[in-house]
């Protein structure tokens, strides 16, 4: 089919011979003749029509356009509220000083591959990061290491799904990368509603019974981007619905900067639940420090993913990360973290107050529900105009979900108070003067 598609052989406009009439002309199974036909349709060779049958298109798919980047370098003019930035609190300093007392001692090969004997100091101190009470007994044999949450949260998926088009389910508004890397594993991605205690039981199970989704990526503790804590009793739920259809859990938790006493999933759900976390938002960026803590006797298959991909992380990133935790500074710089953004959401709170927000003392974005005039699109453009980059309910939209009038606003801790405090009143200015004419 595909050579003469191609070579001219049938024309465009040619209608395919029904399934079964083109199985019985071959000789072989209806099923394998679907199964050419839907490859083909991917291939863009072929189109289907419900109720006119299947015919010739001629062409490839057209590749799909560049998608914007996740990362958007800090703007050299104007205020960025679209990242989540960690603020600077002397990190920079303290990390050269482990890197030159590394280059002093000498203690780790930087000949030969990162293995699981060289990385273990790393893994060890992992496990002394995380509270056992809140992911359940694990030790440094569970910890899988990545290069930071987004490429832990791949190293998961490619573990763990199969067949030739999975499932995985989310949040219906959910981070951005989770959508790329769907699109990157031909896995097809399924948005589930929400409330205000976290994704709801009763979507959940009937996505689960309509699309058969093999694995469920959701962050728990901090809803990126309404600002969510999925409730005990919640997670509860969803961890029995797990167990009942046999799906896995990734919970990505690298929003989360203090020390919650809630359970989650992994503790919940030891043999489904995958814990991934990162020191991006609480220490550094920069670093690219990323851990999974598998389900039990499930690391084996991270790991290997792990090493097929990119080997394992840097010796020096192992060794500098391993003692920025075990010398209790990371741990510091995660109390600063903390401080910092609670001073960052009560100027927020105080300037935004008067406006539809959902906010928590320990989350460095508000969700903020637009009044009526604006979308989300069109309110971060004005804000743009002003120089203020924010982000739109559209960029954390699944491709069939919709979009609430909306955006987030990310509490850059990194610009002075003065400059935060402007353009927030700024924002507020526009939401009291939306469009006159809305385009519906």
């Amino acid at each position: 089919m595909r050579t003469a598609i191609r070579s001219g052989v049938l024309d465009q406009g040619y209608k395919m011979p029904p399934v079964r009439e083109l199985a019985w002309q071959l000789g072989i199974t209806p099923g394998t003749v679907a199964r050419a036909y839907k490859m083909a349709a991917e291939e863009g060779l072929v189109e289907t029509a419900v109720g006119r049958g299947t015919f010739v298109s001629g062409g490839m798919v057209k590749d799909e356009p560049t998608p914007p980047p996740l990362i958007h370098p800090l703007a050299a003019e104007g205020v960025d509220f679209r990242a989540i930035r960690v603020p600077n609190s002397g990190q920079d300093a303290v990390i050269r000083r482990i890197m030159a007392g590394m280059a002093d001692r000498g203690t780790s090969d930087m000949i030969d591959y990162p293995t699981p004997e060289t990385d273990y100091e790393a893994r060890d101190a992992v496990t002394g990061w995380i509270e056992p009470e809140r992911v359940g007994r694990f030790g440094p044999d569970d910890v899988i290491l990545g290069l930071g949450a987004q490429n832990a949260v791949n190293v998961v998926l490619q573990a763990v799904l199969h067949g030739t088009t999975p499932v995985i389910m989310t949040e219906e508004l959910a981070y951005p990368g989770w959508r790329h890397a769907a699109r990157l594993l031909r896995a097809e991605i399924v948005g589930i509603e929400m409330d205000d205690e976290g994704i709801r039981p009763d979507r959940f199970e009937e996505a689960l019974r309509k699309h058969g989704g093999q694995v469920l990526i959701t962050a728990a503790e901090v809803q990126s981007p309404t600002t969510t804590r999925t409730t005990l009793a919640r997670r509860q739920e969803i961890a029995r619905l797990a167990r009942k259809y046999q799906v896995q859990i990734i919970e990505d938790d690298c929003h989360c900067i203090t020390r919650p006493d809630i359970p989650n999933y992994r503790a919940l759900c030891p043999e489904r639940g995958w814990y991934v976390s990162s020191l991006t938002k609480a220490v550094s960026a920069a670093v690219r420090f990323g851990f999974i803590i598998a389900p039990e006797e499930q690391a084996g298959r991270a790991r290997q993913v792990a090493q097929s991909t990119f080997y394992g992380l840097p010796q020096p990133m192992l060794d500098l990360c391993a003692e920025l935790i075990t010398s209790g500074e990371a741990e510091r710089f995660r109390a600063m973290t903390e401080a910092r953004v609670l001073q960052r959401v009560k100027s927020a709170v105080n300037l935004l107050g008067q406006w539809d927000i959902r906010w928590r003392p320990d989350v460095p974005f508000i969700w903020l529900r637009l009044p009526q005039g604006w979308r989300g699109s069109s309110f971060a453009r004005a804000c743009g105009e002003r120089g203020i980059r924010i982000k739109a309910a559209d960029e954390f939209s699944l491709p069939e979900g919709r979009a609430p009038h909306a955006v987030r606003v990310g509490l850059n801790p990194n610009i002075s108070e003065r400059e935060f405090e402007k353009a927030l009143s700024t924002l507020s200015g526009l939401l009291a003067a939306p469009p006159v004419s809305v385009d519906l």
